[in-house]
């Protein structure tokens, strides 16, 4: 069997899986930065779509996705702009337990509507199993990518 094809982390949220051990990247100011930056030239009208690569299935995927829709939300309100629709595109091995992490999403759309209020949105959450040895999206589909814990792999293949 193919090493691309067994490497995930521990499923479900145990003692051993990714949901309890890991922590959020501290990734916030760059990303402000970053989304500041495509507003100013305005390279999204009515969506803006990312993907975040190696998504796994803990809690800090929706923590994540929450953090970059507060940040677009933030920058759009700051120079007037309306906040656009979200398409957010998770990735993983095929091995992911994605069904733990769609588990999460319920209460993760239920904190963005109390959050941003009831005219928020949409927001759409999809999976892209697979490895991104190969491609995985169509081109000019994506405003960010993000990859927190993934990148270290690529010399073990």
């Amino acid at each position: 069997m193919s090493l691309v094809n067994i490497l995930h982390m521990t499923i479900g949220d145990g003692e051993l899986s990714y949901a309890n051990n890991s922590w959020v990247q501290q990734v916030v100011p760059f990303l402000k930065h970053m989304i500041k930056g495509l507003t100013n030239y305005n390279v999204f009208n009515y969506r803006f779509t990312f993907a975040v690569l190696g998504c796994l299935s803990g809690k800090n995927t929706p923590l994540f996705v929450s953090n970059i829709i507060d940040i677009m939300h933030e920058v759009c309100n700051e120079n007037a702009h309306k906040v656009p629709e979200f398409q957010v595109c998770l990735n993983d091995l095929s091995g992911n337990d994605f069904n733990t992490l769609f588990k999460l999403l319920p209460d993760f759309y239920a904190k963005l509507k109390k959050d941003k209020g009831e005219s928020f949105g949409p927001c759409f959450v999809s999976a892209i199993p697979g490895s991104f040895y190969r491609r995985l999206f169509p081109n000019q589909s994506l405003h960010l990518v993000h990859c927190a814990n993934s990148n270290h792999w690529l010399s073990q293949v």
